[in-house]
């Protein structure tokens, strides 16, 4: 046991770091464009919906979005009614690295680590942004696949397979488990990419993995309420409308896990490519029920936490 959680541990810990370097290629790549377009493009909700969706699946990072756009209300650039747009558009952005990691292959890992390795040498900048890119992509593949190896060991201890049975049949605890760890190591999408690996080896039921899904955006937002919280007024609306939006997601679909799960089998034959589908399904539709309320949503975030 001991030794397989030293594992555990060591792909976790080789995850974090692909999803690291992810954000430290695209960063190099995109941060100064992302942040002009964030304070040019976000007079429409919109607007400000499509920069919010577009800035983050370029920098994968929908933390980082949000800190950079309760930083850029903290010092005026923008006002609170100005970012919910954002928000709604970062949730769906973040979702692109989850469909990459669904095409999960183990042999193009070691091509793209020898690929990545070249392009981090060259003293360009640009170049090193590609190919921390492309070296991030490959450690997540070797770590997926080492959770995959591992899940058939730890499924067989007792004390796991009673877990998973009761949160096979109690689904808030799959919802819990998603929020806890996404607040731990601040990335739905690893949180997500974890449920992935498991379902993918039936550790799992994909309702739980879905759970999972759904809690883990809920729990990646104590980053922006951390940021806002030397910050002003607006910055800290734009915090809790980050929750607020989350939370309505959360109670939108939660009661639907099953049925989620079941069309999850019309989309696609590989489970892991069905929970990355669906993670796409749920923010793009939670984002398109709540962009044409965001007046009366607004005036209640000012009502909550104004008074």
């Amino acid at each position: 046991m001991p030794e397989l959680l030293t594992l555990f541990a060591v792909f976790l810990m080789l995850f974090l770091f692909g999803m690291t370097l992810i954000r430290i290629g695209l960063m190099h790549l995109t941060y100064r464009t992302v942040k002009e377009w964030i304070s040019r493009s976000t007079h429409h909700p919109f607007s400000g919906f499509l920069i919010g969706m577009i800035g983050t699946a370029l920098i994968q990072s929908s933390s980082v979005t949000m800190v950079i756009t309760i930083g850029m209300v903290t010092t005026g650039l923008l006002s609170f009614r100005q970012t919910i747009g954002i928000i709604l558009g970062a949730n769906i952005g973040t979702t692109i690295t989850l469909e990459i990691l669904s095409l999960n292959d183990a042999n193009l890992a070691i091509p793209l680590l020898i690929i990545g390795m070249i392009f981090m040498f060259i003293p360009n900048a640009n170049y090193y942004g590609i190919g921390s890119f492309v070296f991030g992509i490959a450690l997540i593949f070797l770590s997926l696949n080492g959770f995959r190896s591992l899940a058939l060991y730890v499924e067989a201890w007792p004390i796991v397979q009673e877990a998973f049975n009761y949160s096979d049949q109690v689904p808030e605890i799959g919802l819990g488990i998603g929020l806890v760890v996404a607040a731990l190591i601040q990335s739905s999408t690893a949180t997500t990419g974890l449920a992935m690996a498991f379902v993918e080896t039936d550790v799992i039921e994909m309702s739980s993995a879905i759970g999972v899904m759904i809690g883990a955006n809920l729990g990646t937002c104590i980053t922006a309420w951390i940021a806002s919280l030397t910050g002003s007024q607006e910055s800290r609306l734009v915090a809790m409308a980050h929750v607020w939006v989350n939370v309505f997601s959360v109670l939108l679909f939660f009661p639907f896990l099953n049925e989620m799960a079941e069309l999850g089998q019309w989309l696609s034959s590989s489970k892991s490519m069905q929970l990355a589908h669906l993670s796409v399904l749920f923010n793009v539709v939670s984002a398109l029920i709540i962009l044409p309320f965001i007046k009366p949503f607004v005036k209640f975030l000012e009502y909550v936490h104004n008074r």
